[in-house]
């Protein structure tokens, strides 16, 4: 089993269940980035309903083994599940909590649904201006060159700017948002 068969089964399950969910990480980049290797699904999960995570925990049991303990994430702040496949090779996934956090509930109410040839499903993906806000406010070096890319792939012409800024400003990386932007190439 590959990644996007592997990220097709979570997609399954998470219909099937009923539950709200919205992919992130390197997995959402590379919808809108510049696609890179990745080993990992990150999927931000609704916590509404009857124990959600625990429901998606078990219906995907039989392709991954997640560790019974949950983990407190220091990067988003949230609970998270870290699973890994039952295959080789291995894949991790982690299902991170929807927490109360005006960036992040925002981020979800915004998450869009696409369609991907290479997965085989639709499935809810933030904004790719929520992808950039949330890379910058992660700030680690490969999150601001994700932020970089999508922001020169996507371009400034198509993306909502007083949105990224503004939560830039909220969060205290309009700096990163202008470094990112200066990095760019002109286009000639």
């Amino acid at each position: 089993m590959n990644l996007d068969e592997l990220a097709a089964l979570v997609i399954d399950a998470f219909e099937a269940e009923g539950i709200e969910y919205m992919f992130t990480g390197a997995f959402a980049y590379n919808l809108y980035g510049i696609p890179r290797a990745t080993n990992d699904i990150d999927v931000v999960v609704s916590i509404a309903g009857e124990n959600p995570v625990q429901r998606i925990v078990s219906r995907l049991s039989p392709a991954i083994k997640f560790d019974p303990q949950i983990q407190f994430d220091t990067l988003t702040w949230g609970r998270r599940r870290v699973g890994s496949s039952r295959f080789k090779p291995p894949f991790s996934v982690e299902l991170f909590e929807l927490f109360d956090d005006p960036f992040v509930l925002q981020q979800f109410q915004r998450k869009r649904m696409i369609s991907s040839q290479v997965v085989g499903r639709s499935f809810w993906l933030p904004t790719a201006e929520d992808l950039i806000v949330q890379k910058l406010r992660w700030g680690r070096s490969k999150d601001l060159d994700d932020a970089r890319d999508v922001l020169a792939v996507q371009g400034e012409g198509s993306l909502d700017m007083k949105h990224i800024r503004r939560w830039c400003s909220e969060h205290e990386t309009i700096d990163r948002l202008n470094s990112a932007l200066g990095e760019i190439p002109p286009l000639s």
